[in-house]
């Protein structure tokens, strides 16, 4: 199952890219925030991440809603976040 997580904007680019940090669950990982574009981004946003990619900028609100509902989800949520883990499009990483 592919889950779309709420993530915390932690790092924004600055570089040129359209990569950003986000965390989520205690894992932090770059993604790409070039689906965003022409939103304004600022640290502590929150944004939906599939695939490495933020789809959508979601609100605190209903940041704590969805991850409330995916813990519940057990083991499906615990492996969407393995794959998190597991996954790096950071390009100053080899």
């Amino acid at each position: 199952m592919c889950l779309g997580i709420p993530g915390e904007l932690v790092e924004l680019p600055g570089d040129g890219t359209d990569v950003a940090k986000v965390e989520v669950g205690g894992v932090r990982r770059a993604v790409n925030v070039g689906l965003l574009d022409g939103e304004r981004l600022v640290l502590g946003d929150w944004v939906l991440v599939h695939v490495g990619f933020a789809m959508s900028k979601i609100d605190e609100a209903e940041a704590a809603a969805t991850l409330e509902l995916l813990r519940g989800l057990g083991a499906a949520y615990d492996d969407e976040l393995d794959a998190l883990r597991g996954s790096d499009i950071d390009p100053g990483r080899n």
